[in-house]
């Protein structure tokens, strides 16, 4: 008989949801709390069926499978459990964090600092992060339909003094090969842009997204492509990410990580030198340390200034200064992000 000990991930053969192509994986996702919690050894009522209601649950079975079963303080569980925590209204949390919606100038464009604009591809995503920022954005009117996309091209060409468009979500690469392509190839047709950046979590929670069309996708236009992948913990990175992310860096793309600073996930320092360490050897650059956006539903993942400030000087006395991403806020009042600056 093998014994397993509690927390500890159970050996398993390969399940099937392994053989699926990633378009698979993103309709097989976890979308009741009750299965998330069953799937892992949890009682259902750890799960709240209300603030799943409020903002729905999703989570790839690949990610799934990261995650210690039995263990309801699992880093990767904690950023996808729905709790009665995000139903408590907090003082200062909102539904538009960092003041998008003024700067919302054209269907899914959202032109907030000079220079580089973010274009909403799909208000889908592969994963539902309980603290996202986007969880109140209003999607429906800034999807990039047919009868929409030209205007929103054609703002993007009236805009001379853009060099950088930046795909975001949702995720965009939760769109297909096909819609990407020509998406791509059509702000390839606009002469000032220089880069194109894909913001994006699908290499992370579904690693098969990385496939030898997007590949191709993203190298073949004139645009520099940059991809800054969305990882808070070391234990998300897998052998099969790192596969899929030395593609594209073989490839020639370049390979930064935003992460944000959350509470019961990473606010300590071995965690954070940890995920440094390992995002370095699979060939991702640390980019920014993300506080928390005050948004609606996600108080209690907040990590006061104080003590990221402390964290963030243990940080840099633990780890050589290209290891070490900066620690940001993103705000409605500034024209970039600004630095947290301690000592």
């Amino acid at each position: 008989m093998l014994l397993v000990r509690k927390n500890e991930m159970i050996p398993r053969t390969v399940p099937a949801w392994q053989h699926h192509d990633w378009q698979d994986s993103l309709r097989n996702a976890i979308r009741d709390p009750a299965e998330l919690c069953r799937l892992l050894d949890l009682p259902e009522e750890i799960a709240s069926r209300a603030a799943a209601a409020d903002f729905p649950v999703r989570v790839p079975h690949e990610f799934l499978a990261r995650m210690r079963r039995g263990d309801p303080t699992d880093p990767l569980l904690r950023q996808v459990l729905p709790l009665d925590d995000e139903m408590q209204p907090q003082p200062g949390f909102g539904t538009d964090p960092i003041g998008e919606i003024k700067f919302n100038s054209a269907p899914g464009l959202i032109h907030k600092y000079r220079g580089r604009a973010l274009l909403i591809v799909s208000g889908a995503c592969a994963v539902n992060c309980r603290y996202c920022f986007r969880r109140h954005f209003p999607y429906n009117s800034n999807n990039l339909s047919p009868a929409l996309r030209a205007g929103t091209l054609k703002a993007i060409n009236d805009s001379l003094e853009l060099s950088e468009i930046i795909l975001s979500g949702g995720d965009p690469l939760s769109v297909s090969d096909t819609f990407l392509s020509s998406l791509v190839s059509d702000l390839a047709d606009i002469p000032h842009l220089r880069r194109l950046r894909i913001h994006t979590r699908l290499p992370v929670v579904i690693p098969q997204r990385i496939t030898d069309a997007l590949v191709q996708i993203l190298t073949t236009s004139r645009l520099k492509p940059v991809m800054v992948v969305h990882i808070n913990h070391a234990a998300e990175i897998d052998a099969s990410v790192t596969e899929a992310l030395g593609r594209l860096h073989k490839a020639g793309i370049q390979l930064l990580n935003q992460c944000v600073l959350l509470r019961g996930i990473n606010n300590n320092v071995d965690a954070l030198a940890e995920l440094s360490e390992k995002l370095f050897d699979s060939d991702i650059l640390p980019y920014y340390l993300n506080v928390l956006d005050p948004v609606q539903g996600a108080a209690h993942f907040d990590v006061p200034d104080t003590e990221a400030l402390a964290l963030y000087d243990q940080l840099r006395q633990r780890l050589p200064g290209y290891l070490v991403p900066r620690l940001v806020r993103d705000g409605s009042d500034a024209p970039y992000k600004r630095l947290l600056l301690g000592n």
